[in-house]
């Protein structure tokens, strides 16, 4: 597993913490499945493929490519 950090709203923090002790579980194991159930439902619905085309002048893109996208894009709600 990989440590991440995660930005919450307080009120969806509340949320999730009361639903994981009503659960017994931890928060991190609510957060883990909710994530888990989201991207498996919106797996496939964006397909880069493009993404090998060309030269970058890096070493490291086949590595780090989530992450050079991720700066590349708005974060999700930002509404710009």
């Amino acid at each position: 597993m990989k440590r991440t950090t995660v930005f919450l709203q307080e009120e969806l923090d509340r949320e999730v913490k009361a639903l994981a002790e009503r659960q017994g579980r931890p928060a991190a194991s609510v957060i883990r499945e909710a994530l888990s159930e989201y991207v498996g439902r919106h797996r496939g619905d964006c397909t880069l493929s493009f993404l090998a085309a060309g030269r970058s002048g890096r070493r490291d893109v086949a590595e780090r490519h989530e992450e050079i996208l991720a700066a590349e894009l708005e974060p999700h709600g930002t509404g710009g």
